[in-house]
């Protein structure tokens, strides 16, 4: 009797041992411009019995780098944030383990550029010209309908871009110009936009709330390079409600960039099962719902209904550019070194 009350003694002891240790966590490793609702993390985390930790290491580019750096020992579980600019990076890397997940099969087949399944989609947006409509207006000025009409006299000295070695929308427009004039144009192109007196600063911030006109009334240039999703982000973030977007995106063929954000299991996980289920989940209607007002980009599941703010405000090109991820990482190196020898010389 004694040797049985001992064990269940044990027993109960073991079990308050366990309960102390809280539930598991799973860390994932994202750029800096990620979020997500508290809701639906913890719906996740509830279902689970996990507790997720957000680890964001800088833009795209330097998060990767980090998780290249640390590839043999690494800092996360999940990986989210390389898009299609530095995915042939990632890969060749070998950082992500391959997970075929379910949800995949809800996917449309444009946005799955690995077919290792090493890195999966999650979200896109198009990278575009955005215009002040008041200016445009008043001024009785047509607004540019293709990247070639920014080079004309009327719109001289009225675009503002990112460098694109300093600012990732600056690089995806530079790749829709490359796209559109080829490797062998577009710096020609560049050069007509120097002449034409395009004014160029290091990051997105800058150009759009310092240099645009648009969003703080104050800048100089009715245009800058922004994203498609930007009006209906001026709509949401209004000091006061608005019933049209002051800013509007510029559509024409070629004239966007679409970008491509994925998610990967790192290789050495000790959370593989948990991890498998948390890319399932950012594939999922739940997650894919949430991040259009959090981080203004497109879901890539279908079965995702979109906010009416961007049904509204937000528009889609018919035929955004678009460049393959081994295109990009054979010739990106070299085509920005070569625009800054052209633009900033």
């Amino acid at each position: 009797m004694k040797c049985i009350t001992f064990l269940i003694i044990l027993f109960l002891l073991a079990l308050s041992a366990c309960d102390s240790k809280g539930p598991v966590t799973l860390t994932v490793m994202t750029h800096d411009s990620f979020a997500a609702s508290e809701s639906v993390i913890s719906a996740f985390e509830q279902a689970n019995s996990v507790k997720v930790v957000f680890l964001k290491s800088g833009d795209a580019g330097a998060a990767l780098n980090k998780a290249i750096l640390t590839k043999d020992a690494p800092l996360a579980d999940v990986f989210y944030g390389v898009d299609n600019t530095f995915l042939s990076r990632a890969l060749d890397a070998g950082i992500y383990l391959p997970y075929a997940s379910p949800l995949l099969a809800q996917i449309p087949s444009e946005f799955k550029l690995d077919p290792d399944v090493r890195a999966l989609p999650v979200d896109y947006g198009d990278v575009c010209i955005n215009y002040d409509k008041a200016y445009f207006s008043a001024q009785s000025l047509p607004v540019p309908g293709s990247l070639e009409d920014l080079a004309k006299p009327e719109y001289r000295g009225l675009l503002v871009v990112e460098n694109p070695a300093t600012s990732s929308p600056g690089l995806a427009f530079l790749l829709a110009t490359i796209k559109h004039f080829g490797s062998d144009g577009y710096l020609d192109y560049w050069r007509s936009l120097r002449a034409n007196g395009v004014v160029v600063v290091d990051g997105w911030e800058t150009a759009y709330y310092t240099n645009f006109s648009g969003s703080s009334g104050h800048g100089s240039q009715p245009m800058v390079v922004s994203y498609a999703s930007s009006p209906a982000a001026e709509v949401v973030f209004a000091s006061t409600p608005m019933t049209d977007a002051p800013t509007a995106s510029i559509l024409g063929s070629g004239t966007c960039f679409r970008q491509i954000e994925y998610v990967g299991i790192l290789k050495g996980t000790r959370q593989l099962a948990l991890a498998r289920k948390f890319v399932d989940y950012m594939l999922g209607r739940q997650f894919q719902e949430d991040m259009p007002l959090q981080m203004y980009v497109y879901p890539v599941n279908p079965a995702a209904s979109l906010p009416e703010v961007f049904l509204k405000y937000a528009l889609i090109p018919d035929q955004p550019a678009v460049l393959g991820p081994a295109d990009i990482a054979a010739g990106r190196d070299q085509w920005v070194q070569a625009w800054s020898q052209t633009v900033l010389r």
